[in-house]
C-alpha cells in the first residue's frame, strides 16, 4: 500500500485509463498547462499531449456539448469543472443530452462520459461557489451520482465511472484534495452503486457521504465514550443508492440518522427517510433525524458559515435524540 493525496488518486485513475483506452480525454478549464486548478492532472500534459489533455475557454456550455457529442461518436471524454456551480451554465447539455440520449435513441447512443469536480462549500467562498447540487443530478434518470470520501475510495470509483457505459457525476470536494490515504500497488475498481460500512456498530445507523463525513466521525467517537455505538455508512454512490446496506443496518440498530451537506427540501436525506419508513418502519425504534445544511443560501461570513454547516456536535445531539437520551 502506497500513501497518497487525494488530488493524485484522481490524478491516477485518469491516467491509468488514459494509458489503457485512447478514447479517453481529459478537458477542462486548466487542466493542461496549468496541471489542474487543484493540480488534479499535474503531469497528464506531458504525458499525453495537448489532443488528450485540453484547456478550455471559460465557457462550460460549449465545452460540455462538445463532450456530449464526442461520446455519442465514440469517445469517452472526462469533463473537468472548476467547481460544479459552474456546470450549472451547461446543465441542459448535462440534463436533457447526456441523462437522455441513450432512452431517445432506443439504445442507439451510449454516452460514456465523466462529468466531475468539486462540490458544497470551501470555506469563504460564498452563496454562488458552495452549492451541494447531489440532489439535482440524482434526480435526473439516466445519470450516476458518485461522492467519494477518502482517497481509496476516490481511485476506484473513478476508474470504475470511466469505464462505465453512462453518464456519470463524480463530485470531490476543494477540501479533500490534500487529504492522504493509502491504496494499493496495483490494479482496483470499486463498483458503482455499493455502499460502504466504515465503522461497524449497533445503537444506531448514522448514513452520511463525501467530506462531511468526517464530522459523523468525529461524533462517534465522541459518543463511545458515552457507550453509545454508531454505525458509519458512507454512500459512497449516491444514484443508484445501496438501499439494502441502509435497510440491513436500520434493521439492526432500530435507529437512524443521515448527515447531508446539502439544503433540507428534497434533499438525499427525504429519499433515505422515505425508503426506511416504506421498508423497514416496524424496525425503527424512533423517528428519523436528519441533519442538514441551513435551507440559506451560504453566507460569505465565517461566523454564520459555521453556523450553517452540519458539525459533529449537530450529530451528537441527533443520535441522542434518537436514542431518548439528554
Amino acid at each position: 500500500m502506497r500513501t497518497i493525496q487525494f488530488r493524485e488518486a484522481i490524478c491516477e485513475a485518469m491516467s491509468e485509463e488514459m494509458r489503457h483506452d485512447e478514447s479517453i480525454y481529459l478537458m477542462g478549464e486548466e487542466v493542461a498547462e496549468y496541471n489542474g486548478a487543484y493540480k488534479a492532472s499535474k503531469g497528464m500534459l506531458a504525458e499525453f499531449g495537448e489532443k488528450r489533455v485540453i484547456d478550455t475557454p471559460i465557457a462550460e456550455l460549449g465545452f460540455t456539448g462538445i463532450a456530449v457529442g464526442s461520446a455519442m461518436n465514440g469517445c469517452r471524454p472526462i469533463v473537468e469543472y472548476m467547481t460544479f456551480n459552474f456546470c450549472l451554465v451547461g446543465i441542459d447539455q448535462i440534463i436533457n443530452n447526456a441523462a437522455k440520449m441513450r432512452q431517445m435513441t432506443g439504445g442507439q447512443f451510449n454516452v460514456p462520459i465523466v462529468f466531475r469536480g468539486p462540490t458544497a462549500s470551501a470555506g469563504q467562498l460564498g452563496a454562488t461557489h458552495s452549492q451541494a447540487l447531489e440532489n439535482w443530478f440524482a434526480n435526473t434518470p439516466g445519470l450516476k451520482v458518485v461522492v467519494p470520501s477518502t482517497v481509496y475510495d476516490a481511485k476506484g470509483l473513478l476508474k470504475a465511472a470511466i469505464r462505465d457505459n453512462d453518464p456519470v457525476i463524480f463530485m470531490e470536494s476543494e477540501q479533500m484534495y490534500g487529504d492522504k490515504g493509502e491504496v494499493p500497488d496495483g490494479e482496483y475498481t470499486i463498483p458503482l452503486g455499493v455502499a460502504d460500512i466504515k465503522r461497524e456498530g449497533t445503537d444506531v445507523t448514522i448514513v452520511s457521504f463525501g467530506k462531511i463525513i468526517k464530522e459523523a466521525h468525529i461524533a462517534a467517537d465522541e459518543l463511545a465514550k458515552e457507550g453509545i455505538s454508531c454505525e458509519i455508512i458512507d454512500l459512497r454512490t449516491v444514484r443508484p443508492m445501496d438501499y439494502e446496506t441502509i435497510l440491513t443496518s436500520v434493521k439492526k440498530t432500530n435507529r437512524l440518522v443521515v448527515l447531508e451537506e446539502a439544503w433540507p427540501f428534497a434533499s438525499v436525506a427525504s429519499e433515505i427517510t422515505y425508503i426506511v419508513q416504506e421498508r423497514a418502519f416496524d424496525f425503527l425504534d424512533a423517528p428519523i433525524q436528519r441533519i442538514t445544511t441551513a435551507d440559506t443560501p451560504a453566507p460569505y461570513s465565517p461566523v454564520l458559515l459555521k453556523e450553517w454547516l452540519p458539525n459533529a456536535g449537530d450529530v451528537v445531539k441527533a443520535v441522542k435524540k434518537v436514542m431518548y437520551k439528554k
